[in-house]
Formats: C-alpha cells, structure tokens, sequence
C-alpha cells in the first residue's frame, strides 16, 4: 500500500479524499494556489505544496506544476478528485511515465471516453444502447439541416469535445438546426479548440439517470446501482438521489451490465460513472462516460455502505475487488443537494465573499434513525473565491425510505446556517418540499417547467404557516419578558406581557392566545384548535429548535420590528407578532415603495467587468448587449431591456464591482 498520495485538487473533494486517505494510514500532500493558502483542505493534508497564481490555468491545471510537488515530496501516487486533471488523457501519461501510480482509469480509458463521437462508437460496438443520431463529420449547416431532418426532429446538435453545457442546442425546426448548428460550431472552437459537431435524436421527457461502476485490474467489474440527477439547470445538477424512483429491477440490471460491458471494453479500472438518458418508457440510451470520481458519489456510498475512494486507492494498489455483483444490494434511499455560492434569487448568478456564519448539521445518525452527512471545503471565515467552482457543500441524507430521506433533508437543509454570501439553499428545501419531487415525478426539465419565471422563494400551505405562527408567538413571549427585565426602560410602572396576540406572516393574520407554562407554551388560535410549543431557544439566538404540535421545526430568526425574520423550507418570512391595538393601528400605515432603478443597469454579481459595450450618448434597442461580467468561471452578458439612451457609464473594463453597483445611467 501507498505511504504518501498527491491529491490534485482542490475544495470538498481534496477534503473527501484526505478522510479516507487518513483512515486507511495514508499521509497526504495537498497543492494549493494564492487564493487557497488558508484553504480546508490545506489545513487538513500533512503536507501542502504551492503551485502558483489563482487561476486554474496557471496553477491547477499545469501538469508540470503537479509533477513538481509529486518530486518534492515523493508522493507514490496521486489522486485528481474530479474537474482539473481527473480526465486528462496527457496528466494520467506523465504519471505512467514518471512510475507515480494514477488513482484512476489507464490513459487510453481516459482518451477513448473523453470525445463523445469516439466514445459513442465504443458503446455501439460494446452492445450498449445509443441514442438515435449520425456520429461522421458534418461539413456545413445545409447538411446539418438535412441529417436533423432524416433522424427526426426534435434533435441535440452537441460538441464532440464539449462539456458543461457549453456547444449544445435543441433544434425543433430546419430553421433552429441550421442556426444551432452554426452556435454550437462557434462556441466549441471558442471553449474547447475543437469545433467538430454531432447529432442525435432529443429524448422527450427524459431523466437523467447514472451507473456508478468499480472494476479492478483482475478483471472483476461490479455496478453498485444508479443514481437519478434530474434536477439540473443549465445542463448542471443541483440535486441528486439514489436509487431512482423510476426504474424498475430488470431496467436497473440491463442498465447496470450494459456500463460494465463499456467498461471492460475500454480496458476502464478505478471508478467511474456512465451516464444515460432515459425516457418516459424506460427506454434508455447511452450519453457519456465520466473517467473518474463523481460529485454525486456519496450517495451512492450511502446506499451501499462502499467507500469509493478507498477502493479507488486498493485498486490502484493492484489488489481485487473484495466484493461480486450479488453483494451490492441496495439499503434505504440517500438525497444529496448541493450547496452553492449562487443567488437564487438572481437567476441563480454567483455570488463572493466572506462566509461570516457557516455551520452544518450535525454528522452522523439522527433522532429520527437517518444520516446525516456534509462533504466541505469551506469552514465560517473563510473566503468563497471567484476563480473556482462556486460548491461551498455537498448536503446527504439517509432515510429508510424515500420519504424519510426527503424529510431529513428539509430538516437539515432548514437546520444548515449560511451567512455572508448569497446561496442556493432556500432552492434546494423548496424543491424538498415540491408535490412534484416527492411524487417521484421528474424530468431534466423539471427547474425550467416549475421555475419558469425564476425562483422567488417559496410559499408555504396552511398548516405549515399555522406551525410557524405558534412557534412566532411563543417565541416572542419569552423575547417579550426578557425586554421587561431590563432595568431603567418604565420606572412609573411594572410592564405585563399580555396573552393575546395577533401573527401576519405571508398575507394572513393569525389571532391567537397564549397559555404559559414552566415547559412551554399552548397556543390557542381563534377557531379553538390550539399547538403546543417547546423550546430551549433564547432571544439573539439565529436558529431556533421547536417542537410544535409534537413536530419538530427548525426556523433560522433575525429580530425585525414587532417580529421575525423567519427562514424555513425555502420561504422567507417576515413575521409580525402584534398587540391586537397594534395591529388594527398598522393597518393605517402606508406601505414604503421600493425605489425605480428602470434608468439604471446594475451589477447582477459582484465580479469582473469584462467589456462595456456602448459608449454615452448610443441609442440602444431591446436584447442589445450593453456589457460583459464575468465571476467564477461563468460569463454573463447584460442586455438591454428596452429601447433607449446611455446618458452615463459609471465603470470601465476591468473595474471589480458588487452586486447592484452602477454600471451606466440611462435618460
């Protein structure tokens, strides 16, 4: 076995593997960039080595750079965790060469995957299911109409070396294939250096559905069960789980056989993940073949009780499998959603800074007889960068069921304390608790279907809203008594905490009389039903643990005027809790408009201007690009939303603005 592993990343994964790395009595040797000095995984490694600068391309991703720190702290084996260098064909090469031992797949496994013309030719030749398309160079957009045409709309016009969503289009019509075609072609050349383009057939209602495979260097490859990442958006998952909710036995096993025959085909050990598109029949067709470690592996770990990157490391180590097919079987069901530095609110856009409050759930079994697990890179005070992926955690859940798992995740998505940055949380325990996703009912386009308009935050049903209004007044009874304990606010007179109450949360009023008492509190409500609410919280306290109508409910709290801020299953409330005479009084106060930014363009993020577009005085029309920003790897282009004047531009090129910085002024 291995004395020192290199670990070739960086973030949750880098940590993910020191865990396992440090259990197995591996030592491990983290590189890290300027920006990652202080990072997780850095503090975590017994030994770290700097690569350089903090863009990927000038320190991550140098092959010379990784194989230096391999020289300096003769580290026997390296693994790359995924993004970076996990699929270079070139990387895996150097290694071989230099006799440092590739936690991953040989070279050529890696070559044969990485292009997706090559890689679906493989499939083919292996037996596996392939969805409908023409694989040969297309010269031009007349031929590319034509082939779409032969095949049958609608159609996927795809980059042969693409990835991330980038050089993809869907083409319903001649005219949208013609135009595609050409996009597709532009942006491979631009993103990738390769401009070559394929075709095949769109899957109608399709789920997104993987095999995690393990094959050794004896010959033994073993599927353990599939994953379901439906829930994406632009091409990139947010939450995922497994097994499916939609595939049956005899589909799981044909899927299954058919990724280990890809496998064994390419010569593929270490694991790995071949992706499949599955339609509304549980027909299913090959996609791609990822040459290395997922993102979404944990759950897969979860459900079978394997450590994937230990048996990464064994078998890079040359020893088999220490398990058959027949011994994969599949315990309970496992949630992962992932955590990232992204605003939601705002289409989802990046967001920076400073993580001023960061704390977890607890790890490990939970009162209700689930797990709970977080895979981390980030810890509170440190720094969310703008040159690297912006995945602050990957949040797990275990359950029994289905049900349960999803219910451990709401509870711990609402537990989950992020402050400081925006993030998608509020997201992820809407869609927890979406009749949709729990039905099992989902498709790839399940975020653009239900979030059309983009994501404005939830709305909680009636009986959720009554829980949280019990837990309001309860809680701002004890908030109340403590307020009449300070010394020196009503010296003429001794102040009582009344017993009536009046609760507005989203739209509705709730009046309700309380009943105290040394271990809670009653709360009656007008119709006479009433809830029982216990609790350890205290004032100034940001997460409060409840227990209302013997339910638990966690709610994350800020004192506002005459009430809460109250956040929960991706709802963000302001709860006001009223005297009855105050209430009736606040119904006479006008309501403060928010102010016109109609004239202004405004930063959506904060980053990078990349270019200003139009200079003061253009005339500008609808959808005309007015600048570039760019922030985490992704570009945004800023459009104007109506025909108009630039009167001022208050920022130049290469300016670092925030989020609603002034970009320019119109008349």
């Amino acid at each position: 076995m291995f004395d020192k592993i290199l670990i070739a990343n960086r973030g949750e994964i880098a940590c993910r593997v020191i865990k396992t790395a440090r259990k197995m009595g591996i030592k491990t040797v983290a590189v890290y960039s300027d920006a990652d000095r202080n990072a997780l995984h850095v503090q975590m490694a017994d030994e770290a080595v700097h690569i350089g600068p903090p863009p990927a391309a000038q320190s991550y991703i140098v092959i010379d750079k990784i194989m230096d720190a391999i020289r300096q702290t003769g580290a026997q084996a390296v693994h790359p965790g995924y993004g970076f260098l996990s699929e270079n064909r070139n990387f895996a090469a150097a290694l071989e060469a230099a006799g440092v031992v590739f936690v991953g797949p040989p070279s050529p496994a890696i070559e044969a995957m990485g292009d997706k013309i090559t890689s679906k030719k493989i499939a083919q030749d292996a037996g596996v299911s392939t969805v409908p398309g023409y694989m040969g160079l297309i010269a031009d957009a007349d031929e590319a109409v034509k082939i779409s045409g032969q095949i049958g709309y609608p159609v996927m016009i795809k980059a042969s070396a693409g990835g991330g969503g980038k050089g993809m289009r869907i083409a319903w019509n001649d005219a949208e294939a013609r135009e595609g075609f050409q996009s597709s072609k532009n942006e491979a050349a631009a993103s990738f250096g390769d401009d070559r383009i394929f075709i095949e057939k769109f899957v109608t209602q399709p789920r997104h559905i993987e095999i995690q495979v393990l094959a050794d260097k004896h010959g033994n490859c073993v599927y353990l069960h599939e994953r379901e990442c439906s829930i994406q958006r632009r091409n990139q998952k947010v939450i995922e789980e497994a097994p499916s909710p939609f595939l049956d036995e005899a589909t799981r096993k044909a899927m299954g056989e058919q990724a280990c025959a890809l496998a064994k085909a390419v010569g593929y050990t270490s694991a790995g993940t071949v992706e499949f598109i599955v339609d509304g029949n549980r027909n299913f067709y090959f996609l791609e073949m990822n040459t290395r470690l997922q993102v979404e592996h944990p759950v897969t770990e979860l459900i079978t009780g394997v450590d994937l990157v230990e048996q990464m490391i064994r078998v890079a180590d040359g020893q088999p499998l220490p398990f058959k097919q027949q011994d994969l079987k599949i315990h309970g069901w496992a949630m992962e959603s992932r955590l990232y530095a992204e605003d939601p609110y705002r289409n989802f856009l990046p967001s920076i800074g400073r993580l001023t409050r960061y704390r977890p759930p607890v790890e490990g079994r939970t009162e209700r007889g689930g797990i709970v697990r977080n895979d981390t890179g980030v810890y509170e005070g440190g720094e969310i960068s703008m040159f690297y992926d912006p995945m602050i955690a990957k949040l797990c859940t275990w359950g029994p069921t289905r049900a349960d798992a999803i219910e451990e995740m709401r509870l711990a998505l609402d537990t989950f304390e992020v402050e400081g940055i925006g993030h998608n949380l509020p997201f992820c325990s809407a869609v927890m608790d979406h009749p949709r996703f729990a039905s099992g009912n989902i498709t790839t386009a399940f975020i653009a279907e239900e979030y059309e308009g983009g994501f404005t935050g939830a709305t909680l049903d009636s009986s959720l809203l009554r829980r949280v209004a019990a837990a309001a007044a309860a809680m701002n009874r004890v908030a109340e008594i403590r307020r009449t304990r300070i010394s020196g606010t009503m010296d003429n007179h001794t102040r009582r905490v009344g017993d009536d109450w009046v609760v507005t949360l989203q739209g509705e009023s709730w009046p309700v009389t309380i009943k105290a008492d040394p271990a809670g509190s009653t709360v009656v409500f007008e119709d006479g039903t009433d809830l029982r609410v216990e609790s350890d919280w205290t004032p100034g306290q940001p997460l409060a643990r409840l227990s209302v109508g013997g339910e638990p409910l966690v709610l994350k709290t800020a004192k506002i005027p005459m009430g809460f801020r109250m956040r929960l299953r991706g709802a963000d409330l302001k709860v006001h809790v009223q005297t009855p005479r105050q209430k009736a009084l606040a119904g006479l106060m006008l309501e403060k408009a928010p102010p016109d930014t109609s004239k202004y363009l405004l930063c959506p993020m904060p980053g990078l201007v990349v270019k200003i577009a139009v200079s003061e005085g253009d005339e500008v029309q609808e959808g005309q690009a007015l600048a570039t920003v760019e922030a985490m790897k992704m570009e945004n282009i800023l459009k104007a939303e109506r025909k108009g004047v630039v009167k001022a531009i208050k920022a130049s090129a290469g300016a670092s603005l925030r989020v609603d910085d002034v970009i320019m002024e119109f008349e």
